[in-house]
């Protein structure tokens, strides 16, 4: 069987299996909404070593997954009153301390991640960082990146001309809604649990999910496409409470920062190799992979993305955009 990550760290002497660790031990918790498994613990993971490899016995690293002290919200709380200490945070840090800034959210901006990189170090990215260290009391060190977003669907799309009349389960963000819609899709909410029966009764036609999704629920049983459009490229973050990383020595916080580094690094690589390995699984267990050209759609899309971006802060949609608003 298959040891726990909790296990795994103990027996790797990285964590204490002792209820009260030495006073010169920091303790470090890591939290993440993921179950054990994938990319995110396979980080932490690998955080711990380094800390390890680096610093035998000065850092007790204790994971929180699977939402163990509670959802993204109230982690950034208990980051914001110092009462943990780290997270790999999705995206609602950006919508709740800088919204106006956030145009990683809206489908069909970015392409690839060095775009989403790109932003996040433009001057409109920067400030984003900024907003949420001051209002949110955090500390951002990067992104660590996760699948992009495909569609599925129970007939071959290949242009926006085929979402005609096609029932799309989305997730209810707003701007979400907006994009598919100028796009042309008939768009459905459907509760997350809900979407294989939605998809077995044929309320909805498809929806769109990083490949987790349709591998995970076993989609190949009731859809028989993937359509490969990243639209959307949702990358996870890794903060910290800044008021507990100000209370750390110089060396402490190098040796944390290089460690965030490696293992954001680590978890890219292992998400990309489990994103390749659900692809070879969703075509084997019979779906039929179409890589449309994803211009048209993004086209498509267009007036309801720049009507989006130009409602943020004056600069995003330069800095999201470019001059690709004027092909």
């Amino acid at each position: 069987m298959r040891k726990s990550l909790l296990g795994s760290l103990v027996a790797l002497g990285i964590l204490s299996a002792a209820p009260f660790a030495a006073a010169s031990t920091i303790e470090i918790q890591v939290n993440n909404t993921m179950s054990e498994g994938g990319s995110e613990s396979a980080a932490v993971e690998r955080f711990a070593e380094y800390l390890e490899e680096q610093a035998p016995g000065r850092f007790n690293v204790r994971p929180f997954l699977a939402g163990s002290l509670g959802g993204e919200n109230s982690v950034l709380e208990l980051l914001n009153l110092g009462q943990t200490q780290i997270s790999i945070t999705g995206g609602n840090w950006r919508q709740q301390y800088a919204p106006e800034y956030d145009a990683i959210t809206v489908p069909f901006v970015f392409s690839t991640w060095d775009e989403v990189d790109a932003y996040m170090e433009s001057p409109s990215g920067q400030r984003l960082v900024e907003i949420a260290e001051e209002k949110g009391g955090i500390k951002y060190f990067g992104t660590q990146h996760r699948g992009p977003r495909q569609m599925t669907a129970n007939k071959a799309i290949h242009s926006p001309d085929d979402l005609s009349g096609f029932r799309m389960r989305l997730p209810s963000l707003p701007v979400w809604l907006e994009v598919w819609e100028e796009i042309g899709a008939q768009v459905v909410n459907v509760p997350a649990p809900e979407i294989y029966l939605a998809m077995q009764t044929g309320q909805v036609d498809g929806h769109e999910n990083s490949l987790s999704s349709p591998y995970t629920r076993r989609l190949w049983e009731v859809q028989d496409h993937i359509i490969m459009t990243s639209h959307v490229m949702f990358p996870w973050n890794w903060v910290a409470s800044k008021r507990w990383w100000e209370g750390l020595d110089a060396e402490d916080q190098e040796v944390i920062t290089e460690a965030i580094h490696v293992a954001r690094q680590h978890g890219t690589e292992v998400e990309r190799e489990l994103d390749e390995y659900y692809l070879e699984q969703l075509e084997a267990n019979g779906m039929t992979i179409i890589e449309p050209d994803v211009e048209p759609f993004r086209q498509a899309g267009l007036p309801a993305i720049e009507r989006i971006l130009s409602e943020m802060a004056d600069g995003v949609m330069d800095d999201a955009l470019g001059d690709v608003s004027d092909d």
